[in-house]
């Protein structure tokens, strides 16, 4: 039986908003992509099948989401001086959070890709292989790269206050 929609986004926004975070980073990018793939996802939710992983499909819809808000960037440049002071929401980590993100941001990004939705968003290498390409093999060893990266910058102090020193 499939369960309420309340409670999948209950179970699974977590998940998918750490997958936002780690394709676009933490800001209001991936806040955006995260209720993109719920509005998105409620649309779809009376065709998906009972026996359907719902964390797997939401981190699929999250993922194209998030490829769209890289898309619209990339049409939608708007240069500025200054960008304005704003007070960190609720959902927007800071201080030693955002230097891990900083530290993920920094990865290739077929690692970073890899790390996102194999360790973040709880794919098999397999799924996750299907989605970023290659076989489930290169996707372990570029998650597993990428996580040896992650080790030894963030364990070495190479980043402070969100930026690589």
């Amino acid at each position: 039986m499939k369960q309420p929609f309340e409670q999948a986004v209950e179970r699974h926004g977590g998940t998918v908003l750490r997958v936002c975070r780690a394709v676009l980073g933490p800001g209001p990018d991936a806040d955006d992509a995260w209720s993109e793939t719920f509005v998105a996802a409620l649309r779809a939710w009376p065709e998906l099948p009972a026996d359907a992983n719902a964390e797997a499909w939401l981190v699929r819809v999250a993922r194209r989401k998030a490829i769209d808000v890289i898309r619209a960037r990339a049409r939608h440049a708007l240069p500025a001086a200054d960008l304005p002071e704003r007070a960190a929401p609720g959902g927007d980590p800071g201080g030693e959070e955002r230097t891990v993100w900083a530290a993920v941001a920094a990865l290739p990004e077929r690692q970073r890709l890899a790390i996102a939705y194999h360790y973040l968003g709880g794919l098999p290498h397999a799924e996750t292989a299907a989605l970023i390409g290659g076989s489930a093999a290169a996707v372990r060893r570029a998650a597993a790269d990428g996580i040896r990266s992650l080790r030894r910058a963030y364990g070495a102090g190479e980043y402070t206050n969100g930026a690589p020193r």
